[in-house]
């Protein structure tokens, strides 16, 4: 993968050469940014660049790279077997083969996941340390790319801390992270942290035009509501896609906590229960955005909005009733639940508890 191919991110790419040309690569770098800024785009065009673009690099079998991603565990494995990265390599390379730009969901749907969490599991830096402890076939640099290194169990972290304080000879780590505050303290101080800004709405409108034959308005309009994400400006071109879906439980569970339908609102939780806690957790945080736009939608400011036409429409009436005495509180309801699926509490529980709250808050002015 070329650079010229990374969406946006010239300086970020020039800063990545630069350090090449001068011989200052760090062993280990933290690529960090907000999601679909093209993080993973980087780490496979920096390390196509260390890989002196191999032309075996077109299906991403290259001997001296190593991938490594979160991973379930199906039913079909044994007992005291820890999935590792190699288990679902076909289905990882497949989708690299489709493009740079990736989500954890599209991923879990390769997977086969169902409401498992996908994880990086002891057995997998066992694994790295194995396959970095080879000689490059190629006489180069060995490069190995881990993937949302923040699902890391403890044991895991630990084991690749011991790694990465002793590096393997012209090894470079690229670690990408989407949340790295929940990366150990000791692994971030063993990296060098680079922060990619959001892509320019610029740079997404043109990339929509050259690459999906969009006119220019509407390549604009959704460039907008991307707002520097170009997975999420992909997701606005599919019809079916999954926002839509959290837009209308969305309005459901706001007119329900505004008619105090505690009924429905039991039956709305039992619902949302089903989803994967992967589905509930990208729910609640596209909850939490339009928190966010409905109370900006107030101050009359249209380029401190970032809605689809849907979701404008319905905030036109809605969005009075998110004001200065319950955004913020709302808004913390929504990350103790987002919290608390992560911590794998009982779904039914925390959502039909939120539901309750929101009710209390919803009609306060």
């Amino acid at each position: 993968m070329k650079f010229s191919e990374v969406i946006g991110q010239e300086e970020a790419a020039q800063h990545l050469l630069q350090l090449a040309e001068e011989n200052r690569i760090p062993h280990a770098m933290l690529f960090c940014g907000p999601q679909g800024c093209g993080k993973m785009a980087l780490a496979l065009a920096f390390a196509s660049h260390l890989l002196n673009d191999s032309p075996m690099l077109k299906k991403w079998e290259h001997p001296d790279l190593y991938f490594t991603y979160p991973t379930i565990k199906l039913p079909g494995m044994g007992a005291d077997h820890q999935p590792i990265s190699d288990d679902f390599a076909k289905p990882w390379h497949e989708m690299l083969l489709q493009g740079a730009y990736f989500t954890v969901n599209q991923w879990m749907q390769r997977m086969g996941a169902t409401s498992q969490q996908a994880i990086i599991t002891a057995a997998e830096s066992d694994a790295i340390a194995k396959n970095l402890s080879l000689k490059s076939s190629q006489g180069g640099y060995k490069v190995s790319i881990i993937w949302l290194p923040e699902r890391m169990n403890l044991t895991s972290a630990n084991k690749l801390l011991k790694i990465l304080e002793e590096p393997p000879h012209e090894t470079v780590f690229i670690l990408v992270s989407e949340e790295p505050e929940h990366l150990l303290e000791t692994i971030r101080s063993r990296t060098q942290r680079f922060d990619f800004k959001k892509i320019h709405n610029d740079a997404i409108q043109q990339a929509l035009i050259q690459q999906r034959g969009l006119d220019e308005d509407i390549a604009r309009r959704v460039a907008r509501v991307a707002n520097g994400n170009w997975n999420k400006a992909l997701e606005e071109l599919d019809a079916g896609n999954e926002n839509r879906q959290f837009l209308d439980m969305f309005i459901m569970l706001m007119r329900l906590a505004y008619m105090r339908n505690i009924h429905d609102l039991k039956k709305w939780s039992e619902t949302i229960s089903l989803f994967g806690r992967e589905k509930q957790r990208r729910m609640l945080t596209y909850f939490m955005r339009m928190i966010r736009e409905n109370f900006m939608f107030n101050f009359q400011q249209p380029d401190l909005n970032y809605m689809t036409q849907d979701e404008e429409n319905f905030s036109k009436n809605f969005a009075r009733f998110i004001n200065e005495a319950n955004v913020i509180d709302i808004t913390e309801l929504l990350e103790r639940a987002h919290h608390d699926i992560g911590q794998n509490a009982n779904a039914k529980i925390v959502f039909f508890d939120m539901a309750l709250k929101m009710i209390v808050l919803l009609i306060r002015k």
